[in-house]
């Protein structure tokens, strides 16, 4: 499933139509035709409904989903809130077609209360504003917008929450607020965004026979189970450790030792072969109980934090991350950037590594082998120089920057976390709750990648499945023993072993 700016999808409609014949009366037939039947499984036979529709694409959608609703004998009411003159073109026909089947359109402007329509509604369709919007709402579609949030007690949205904007970076507007959206095509970049996707509600994307390859402009896309399943790789009877890597995770502190257990744990869990864990004596001892299955090294400290007066056979591993659970002291910012200038196999730098990495983004630059950086919001923001509110205002746009810049992969962490490669291609996680909002959720799911990238699949199937999987163990908890209050990070890790079963059917 891609995911599309304003601009995009208007490239994607103009191809369908003009380039590859299909006719957009078909394509607004298709749409209004299938969210319908979505919204029959919202309501009783009995429910009144009341759509409002305005003008170009979605208000012609409208007026399909009238029709198709009035030709199931469910009681409709259309609502058309602009003047008849902007009613044009393929949306004019289908408003036709609606009154040539027995269907009444009222006015806005000859209805003396919109509250009455609306309080007597058990859903209520907005199918008045599309992708086009620019600027805020005027009226009377601002006063309507707020009548419309403050009494309906369930909005249905076409596309997208008409006054919203489909693109990111914009943060004056003001739109309806749904319960539910059935995209069109396409998911828009707000449905992702933190500002702006709870406008949507729970929301679903319906097919419309838009064809695949004219979406290929975006770059974007949303990480499904499908592909999951299609790019993780099984596991072939005469297989050894081996075939699965051999991983090394540097870190640890006096402070931390937990989170460096976790990340060991994640990543034998998830299927790498051998695990070696860099870390201090103290920091050993504190945790070899909790992972037996792990090898160690043992590194140098001073002050409780790890020094770089030792240096570590790097050659032999297949895939290292650094940073877990290490403090921010001065000595071991020294190791950290000893290790990435050294390291010749992917490397995954976390946590307190990209702190140490801050000032001296040079040393990503021009590596044979993959960077992988986990930034959460606030070190991301820290990496770019922005404020936390900026980068979440355009994440999609600053994670695409700094990935091309510096030829790493990016994989911003948070609700919708964005997965960029450096040659700016996009995925988005869905998976996962708020129970993944604790201390321990971002190691664990760095020890999972770490496995991921060490099977035999691209870096950026591994960063996705890893995401993936991570996000899938929490929602599995959740629905079965735990609630998004009680999860823990070590829920997670536990979880690992259902999450495949689930995925993979075995």
């Amino acid at each position: 499933m891609y995911i599309v700016t304003a601009n995009e999808m208007y490239d994607v409609d103009e191809l369908s139509i003009k380039e590859m014949n299909i006719e957009g009366k078909l394509l607004m037939e298709n749409a209004g035709r299938a969210i319908a039947q979505e919204v029959e499984g919202l309501t009783s036979s009995e429910g009144f409904i009341c759509i409002l529709v305005g003008p170009g694409s979605n208000g012609g959608d409208g007026f399909v989903i009238g029709r198709t609703l009035l030709n199931k004998s469910y009681p409709v009411q259309v609502v058309q809130v602009v003047p008849n003159d902007k009613i044009t073109g393929d949306a004019l026909y289908h408003k036709n077609l609606y009154i040539n089947c027995g269907g009444n359109v009222t006015l806005l402007e000859e209805t003396e209360n919109i509250s009455t329509c609306l309080d007597n509604a058990e859903i209520v369709i907005d199918a008045m504003l599309g992708i086009g919007i620019k600027g805020k709402l005027r009226e009377p579609l601002a006063s309507l917008v707020s009548i419309l949030n403050n009494k309906a007690s369930c909005v249905v949205s076409v596309d997208i929450p008409s006054g919203l904007p489909a693109d990111e970076g914009i943060q004056d507007f003001a739109a309806v607020q749904a319960a539910y959206t059935f995209t069109v095509g396409a998911p828009k970049m707000s449905a992702f965004l933190q500002h702006t996707a709870a406008y949507y509600g729970k929301w679903a994307n319906v097919e419309i026979g838009l064809p695949r390859k004219a979406f290929n402009a975006s770059g974007r896309e949303v990480w499904e189970q499908d592909q999951f399943q299609k790019t993780m790789p099984p596991r072939q009877l005469n297989d050894h450790k081996g075939d699965h890597g051999r991983g090394l995770v540097i870190g640890g502190s006096s402070e931390m030792p937990g989170a460096f257990a976790m990340t060991l744990k994640a990543a034998l869990r998830t299927g790498a072969g051998l695990i070696t864990g860099a870390t201090s004596e103290k920091v050993r001892s504190a945790i070899a109980g909790q992972t037996l299955e792990a090898t160690y090294q043992i590194l140098p400290e001073a002050n409780g934090a790890l020094t770089n007066e030792k240096s570590i056979d790097l050659a032999m591993y297949d895939a290292i991350a650094i940073g877990i659970g290490m403090g921010r002291a001065p000595q071991t910012e020294l190791l950290v950037k000893a290790i990435v200038h050294q390291a010749t196999c992917p490397i995954i730098i976390d946590g307190d590594g990209l702190f140490h990495i801050k000032d001296d983004l040079s040393a990503l630059q021009g590596k044979q082998e993959p960077v992988i950086i986990t930034p959460h919001p606030g070190e991301m923001a820290m990496l770019l120089g922005v404020s936390v509110k900026e980068l979440m205002l355009k994440p999609f746009y600053y994670s695409r920057s700094f990935a091309m810049e510096h030829g790493v992969y990016v994989i911003l962490k948070g609700t919708h976390t964005i997965i960029t490669s450096p040659e700016g291609r996009q995925a988005v996680n869905t998976t996962g709750n708020p129970g993944l909002a604790k201390g321990g959720s971002g190691d664990v799911l760095t020890g999972m990648i770490l496995a991921m990238i060490m099977q035999d699949q691209t870096i950026f199937e591994g960063l996705c499945n890893g995401c993936f999987l991570h996000g899938k163990s929490a929602d599995l908890a959740v629905n079965a023993n735990h609630t998004v209050h009680d999860l823990l990070a070590t829920d997670v890790i536990t979880g690992i072993p259902q999450a495949f079963k689930s995925l993979l059917n075995n």
